[in-house]
């Protein structure tokens, strides 16, 4: 049980991020920086199970969003606008016409204070400040996300945030499993559980249309798991679209429970979350050359990510699960990502 502090670059100010190491003792490690709050690496059963970066400069540039610690509002916005209590608010277009995973200085692109805690299990706690205007959101948003490293093997990630203003809030991380190793090749062979009966169609701008459809019989039906590549070449529009999976599906339940299970060849991931939705994403559009962590290339489908979430675009429909963040409300969500041989 320990937590190692390196520094790991200067920002273009001349500030210091530093890459904390959470060791519980038992061969399970997790390496994040407090720029971005990124998740490094995390090792288990002697590999790296996540895509990532070298040095702090490449994560300047992180395309993919690898390993980010992901707000205001992860995940799209139509038009890049919303409206609250009757007024409109304005955001940045940085993925087409749309607002993508808070803009174009979200907080993936903060370097967060930082506080270290070791103990049996060590954690790292992150805190930022979102002043009123940032990005085009409303409100000033006081946010801490606390990252533990337990006993049992997982990486625990609660995040609370509170407003001076009703607001929308919608946090994620990014993280690409490869349960192979991060180097080791595509997910295609991966096995996915995903406790989920419905999954949200998506426009051509990657957008959900609002509806909601039934998994049985399509290529979204995790229900019975099966290999995440299986129906990659499929002739089913939605996974024509974008060369496999970028989708929002609904989880059965409510609460904090397990929402899925994915299969390497000698590790299991179990996901557990109170959130009522999941992006799963399959790494459809990794930036494919760039020479990345360990001198790893990585190609499409070198990583899945499992974003848990309101759903993307919440605003626009009143059916789903409503992103505000009322004035002195707090905002409190956990997901835990656990790890185990097999």
């Amino acid at each position: 049980m320990s937590i190692t502090v390196r520094e790991f670059g200067k920002m273009p100010s001349g500030e210091v991020a530093n890459l904390y190491t959470l060791d519980n003792g038992k061969g399970f490690s997790v390496e994040i920086t407090n720029y971005g709050g990124i998740i490094r690496a995390i090792n288990f059963n002697g590999k790296d199970v996540v895509l990532g970066r070298d040095t702090l400069e490449e994560y300047f540039n992180n395309n993919g969003y690898f390993g980010a610690l992901v707000g205001r509002h992860a995940n799209r916005i139509a038009k890049a606008e919303f409206e609250l209590n009757g007024k409109k608010y304005t955001l940045a277009k940085n993925n087409g016409n749309n607002n993508l995973h808070g803009g174009i200085k979200g907080w993936d692109k903060a370097l967060w204070s930082a506080k270290a805690v070791d103990s049996d299990e060590p954690q790292l706690i992150l805190t930022h400040i979102s002043l009123d205007g940032d990005e085009g959101f409303p409100g000033e948003v006081h946010v801490c996300v606390t990252y533990t490293v337990t006993a049992q093997n997982s990486i625990k990630i609660h995040y609370e945030a509170q407003s001076d203003q009703d607001t929308v809030l919608n946090m994620t991380n990014h993280s690409y499993f490869n349960l192979n190793g991060h180097n080791s090749g595509t997910i295609d062979n991966h096995t996915l559980w995903l406790n989920a009966d419905f999954y949200t169609p998506n426009t051509d701008e990657c957008m959900p249309t609002g509806e909601v459809h039934k998994v049985f019989g399509t290529p979204f039906d995790f229900t019975t798991p099966k290999a995440v590549g299986a129906d990659f070449n499929s002739d089913f529009e939605q996974i024509k679209m974008f060369g496999g999976y970028d989708h929002n599906f609904p989880l059965n339940g409510t609460g904090y429970r397990k929402f899925a299970e994915l299969l390497g060849d000698t590790v299991k991931m179990s996901a557990y979350t109170d959130q009522p939705g999941v992006q799963i994403y399959s790494g459809n559009s990794i930036e494919e050359g760039r020479v990345c962590k360990d001198g790893a290339v990585y190609t499409i489908h070198s990583g899945i990510c499992l974003e848990t979430q309101c759903f993307p675009n919440a605003m626009s429909f009143s059916h789903y699960p409503s992103p505000i963040l009322k004035k002195g409300e707090k905002y409190d969500t956990t997901t835990e990502y656990k790890f185990e041989a097999i």
